[in-house]
């Protein structure tokens, strides 16, 4: 699509740094098109503060901010959860929320008739291949505009100059511009001094963890919890029924207050690079935790294995921004199949950044201490000469040739 052509573009809007100075350097480069700014409030709370009038400010025609949070979790965090996913110990929280804001994006596309989408993605990043995807899947003929691969700006000091120039206030100052994503399962960091590997994250250092302390900073007591979980899913939270989302927010509380689930990682991005961030999952930790726990006593050893081995592959997907895929529905129906008995309760004790099995029950286990036990019990142990000699035939047959040929 030629640029004379696109009298209005969707903009995913998220009032930080890119996305504030995007909105005018659409309207510079884009022949003062209309910008309509779409926000996905997938669980960033404050963030959210203050964006009309921002966005309006800065030369929005208007802002739609979509309630995607029950979605979000019901649809793509839990899912994820029960698959037991991660990608390189990373809990996949940037991952997963960009397919539903981008899904949100086209349907105020196509409900404005616009002419393009824009996204704030950098050209290194995964996230522009994660927007990218979703809106191919949802409307293939869209045009995308990503200024990070048209724009002559190089570094987020330089869009800070940008923003100066045209007015736009920010809520960063050049010495706190980290980059950072937030949502309701997550908090990263990437940028400043975490670019080099070897400097120690800044856990202690006021106003550097959001969602999140230090472990040397939290009780020095132990908090016992209990989770129930219905068919894989979370349903009650020290015994008190509530929805995934409230049981997510709840646990955030509790982990961030015991210094749980932080990630230092360096991660193998997309792209082909290596990125280093750090990220706060508080209750998302401790939800994989626990639900991890309970599959253990519910899901028998094949499957158990099977399961893990998929884990990877449903983690890459959802990391490479291909949620929206065969595969991934065909793993999902997969994981679905898995989760029909992984239902019980689970106590954990959070302890300076320690999760602890405190105990783990359920209708459906498959332990049996009257088979395990140290004491007397219902197995035959004459049973097990037979079962190693057939085990071990094609081991003994091998030697038996080896030892011939030798000869």
């Amino acid at each position: 699509m030629k640029k004379e052509d696109i009298k209005k573009v969707v903009l995913a809007y998220s009032g930080g740094l890119d996305t504030s100075i995007i909105i005018p350097w659409l309207k510079e480069n884009y022949n003062n098109c209309e910008v309509i700014a779409v926000s996905g409030n997938v669980g960033q709370a404050d963030e959210l503060d203050g964006l009309e009038e921002k966005a309006k400010k800065t030369g929005a025609s208007k802002l739609y901010v979509l309630d995607l949070t029950d979605e979000y979790v019901d649809d793509f965090i839990i899912p994820t959860m029960q698959a037991g996913a991660k990608y390189e110990e990373y809990l996949l929280g940037t991952s997963h929320a960009r397919p539903i804001i981008a899904k949100g994006l086209v349907e105020i596309a196509k409900k404005e008739n616009a002419d393009a989408i824009c996204h704030g993605c950098t050209g290194k990043g995964n996230d522009q291949v994660r927007f990218e995807l979703a809106i191919k899947h949802f409307a293939p003929e869209m045009h995308v505009i990503a200024p990070w691969r048209e724009w002559t700006i190089k570094s987020r000091d330089e869009e800070i100059d940008y923003a100066e120039a045209h007015n736009i206030p920010l809520r960063i100052s050049r010495e706190t511009n980290y980059s950072k994503d937030k949502n309701l399962w997550h908090l990263s960091h990437e940028g400043l001094d975490l670019e080099n590997p070897a400097n120690e994250p800044q856990y202690e250092k006021p106003g550097f963890l959001e969602m999140s302390v230090s472990p040397l900073e939290a009780p020095d007591a132990p908090e016992y919890i209990s989770l129930d979980f219905e068919k894989g899913k979370p349903i009650a939270l020290n015994g008190e029924k509530m929805s995934a989302k409230d049981i997510i927010l709840a646990l955030n509380k509790l982990g961030g207050k015991h210094g749980i689930g932080l990630l230092d990682i360096v991660e193998n991005r997309l792209v082909g690079m290596k990125s280093r961030g750090i990220y706060e999952t508080p209750g998302g930790t401790i939800l994989y935790a626990a639900h991890n726990y309970l599959e253990t006593i519910t899901i028998d050893k094949m499957t158990a294995h099977k399961k893990q081995e998929l884990a990877i592959t449903f983690g890459e997907l959802v990391y490479n921004g291909q949620w929206f895929t065969p595969l991934r529905e065909a793993l999902s129906a997969f994981v679905d199949k898995t989760q029909e008995h992984v239902t019980g309760s689970v106590k954990l004790r959070l302890y300076k950044g320690n999760i602890i099995k405190a105990g783990v029950t359920s209708p459906f286990s498959l332990y049996s201490d009257a088979l395990a036990t140290f004491d007397e019990s219902d197995y035959d142990q004459k049973d097990s000469a037979g079962f190693i000699n057939l085990y071990g035939l094609p081991i003994k047959v091998q030697a038996l040739v080896d030892a011939k040929n030798k000869e």
